[in-house]
């Protein structure tokens, strides 16, 4: 092409497509069809019809799309464009007749079914995208082609019934599609509703396909998505029966139910384990796995006495089997945990972890854990002064380490509740910057307490009340403390310590699951008109109690954003966001 020419079509170029960007779709319907006309270039058409449109120049743009179909029949873009121009025109009928005279006619190429249906996706006409490709499957003979096209419409459409009907149709011959499948569900499912909907087709399928493992597993992961462990629970042991697993994949489950706190299925999980003998290689880790889920279950306050006991005498028989020590050393001091704060048996808790210290090979940090155990025992079976003893020695061999820092806090909180309060307030302003955040705002509090109660004698007396109440509820006499908290308001009507006695009651009737009375006062300590020392604590214990006690999930969501709102820099706000997140639908890996 001679030079000037060519730099004639570049000018011409720019200028057709300067007017299109300009919106200049007039001028720019009359450069572009020069162009087209030139080059037959079906960019060059794409802009030039897109400009008629823009334009409303339907009658033009009529003629045009007519007559470039007869001159090219079977062209599908020239047909499309004379559909969109009717649907422009409000011509809906003509628009759809167009549509689907197109479809109807589609040619046994998968490459123009894609182009075809990308077009169509193009000008936002989805449900014809989705017909071109479920036509082009049955033309192809292919019932997992453009799966992926098709997951991506039903996606953006929120069409979630088909969305999961596409995908069943691909596990059943992709089974490495199903991690994707579940982030896809996990990202746009939005509650029950809408799993009870993969469900009720899984089960479907399931009955069509029953050894179709890939099925299976969804229906585990909808299960544990709805929280529905025993649901769970049920299909694992079928599956294991059915693949003739060693255990591997439900022992993996089993800790899953644990951490998600259903200590019941964990426990039947783990019961399922055993029955499959002594040779299972998971046989000794599902004992033990057993016990402490029994053990949990027992701290969330769900086992009586008699099944307190049967959990010390598992524990007992493991320690007799075994023997004591350093592999079994868990269950010892798990043991002795028991007996002294659900069995009130202090001198057997006492003597299990004096014989703990004993045993060869303990590592230094497992030490000072256990003499921490050992002082609160002594602190608890009122004797003070071999509490004392043990701190200080963690304290001093573990100094500038979290267990260190947390025995300086127990001397701290021990000094404060015999009434030494100079020397409490000294080590609590000293922790407040450990590295621990939750030492550190334990002591932030007992500083605070501290701060606010000592400027005048009344206060002073009534803080004393109020430690030895605190004394004894950590001796776990919670009737005592009780009394002894409502005794202050009555010898000390003018004490400042309103806030900091309805928190210590409200923990107290949490402890003796009395969750409506410790709602009630955390209730009262939240509406206070000023915020105090405990706020943030309290929203954040209330929602919790809203959340897992008493059954109300809206008043806990909204205590949780209040706290995110209110107080952004509290130790709480990270938990609370979780909860929150949990409470509106949102997908949180365990």
């Amino acid at each position: 092409m001679p030079i000037l020419l060519l730099a004639q079509s570049i000018n011409e170029d720019e200028a057709a497509i300067q007017s299109y960007q300009s919106g200049d779709y007039q001028k720019a319907s009359v450069l572009l069809e020069t162009l087209f006309t030139k080059t037959k270039n079906d960019t060059y058409f794409s802009l030039y019809f897109d400009a008629l449109l823009k334009s409303k120049q339907y009658e033009t743009a009529e003629k045009v799309a007519k007559k470039l179909i007869r001159q090219n029949p079977g062209a599908y873009q020239y047909e499309i464009a004379l559909a969109k121009t009717y649907k422009e025109e409000g011509q809906q009928e003509n628009a759809a007749k167009t549509f689907n005279h197109v479809i109807d006619n589609l040619p046994k190429d998968e490459t123009v079914i894609r182009e075809l249906a990308n077009d169509l996706y193009q000008i936002e006409e989805y449900d014809l995208a989705v017909k071109v490709f479920l036509q082009g499957r049955k033309l192809l003979g292919n019932n997992q082609l453009f799966t992926y096209e098709l997951v991506s419409i039903y996606r953006y459409k929120k069409d979630k019934d088909m969305l999961v009907q596409e995908y069943l149709n691909a596990l059943s011959v992709n089974p490495l599609i199903l991690l994707r499948a579940e982030t896809t569900f996990s990202s746009l499912f939005e509650g029950n509703a809408d799993y009870l909907i993969l469900q009720n087709a899984l089960l479907k399928r399931i009955q069509k396909e029953p050894q179709n493992e890939t099925y299976a597993k969804l229906l585990i992961w909808q299960y544990l998505q709805q929280q529905q462990y025993d649901m769970v629970l049920v299909q694992l042991i079928a599956q294991d029966k059915r693949i003739k697993d060693d255990g591997t994949i439900l022992f993996d489950y089993a800790r899953i139910f644990s951490t998600n706190k259903a200590y019941a299925t964990a426990i039947k999980a783990y019961d399922y384990l055993l029955s499959k003998g002594k040779d299972n290689p998971y046989y000794l880790p599902s004992r033990l796995a057993l016990v402490d889920a029994s053990y949990q279950e027992m701290l969330q306050g769900k086992a009586e006495e008699k099944e307190i006991m049967a959990i010390a005498g598992q524990y007992d028989a493991i320690l007799n089997e075994y023997g004591k020590n350093t592999g079994t050393l868990f269950a010892l001091r798990k043991w002795a945990n028991i007996q002294a704060y659900y069995l009130h048996h202090l001198e057997k808790a006492e003597v299990a972890l004096e014989t703990a210290l004993k045993i060869p090979g303990v590592s230094d940090a497992e030490t000072g854990d256990i003499k921490l155990e050992l002082a609160d025992i002594y602190v608890f079976n009122n004797e003070p002064w071999e509490a004392v003893l043990l701190y200080g020695q963690v304290a001093k061999s573990l100094e500038n380490q979290n267990t260190g820092n947390d025995a300086k806090y127990r001397l701290a909180r021990l000094s404060f509740f015999q009434g030494n309060f100079t020397y409490a307030k000294s080590q609590a302003d000293v922790l407040k910057a450990s590295t621990s955040q939750l030492i550190a705002n334990d002591a932030l509090n007992l500083s605070l307490l501290l701060s606010d109660h000592l400027e005048t004698a009344t206060d002073t007396l009534a803080l004393k009340l109020y430690a030895s109440a605190e004394l004894l509820q950590f001796r776990n006499l919670s009737s005592a403390a009780i009394s002894k908290l409502d005794s202050i308001s009555v010898r000390y009507p003018q004490n400042g310590l309103a806030d900091d006695i309805l928190m210590s009651k409200s923990r107290i009737y949490i402890q003796t699951k009395d969750f409506e009375k410790a709602a009630s006062l955390l209730k009262e300590l939240i509406a206070h008109p000023q915020k105090n020392n405990w706020t943030d604590d309290a929203l954040f214990i209330l929602a919790g109690l809203y959340e897992e006690k008493l059954n109300q999930p809206e008043e806990a969501k909204v205590l949780y954003q209040r706290l995110i709102t209110d107080f952004p820099g509290s130790m709480f706000t990270a938990e609370a966001r979780k909860h929150f997140r949990k409470l509106r639908g949102d997908n949180i890996e365990s």
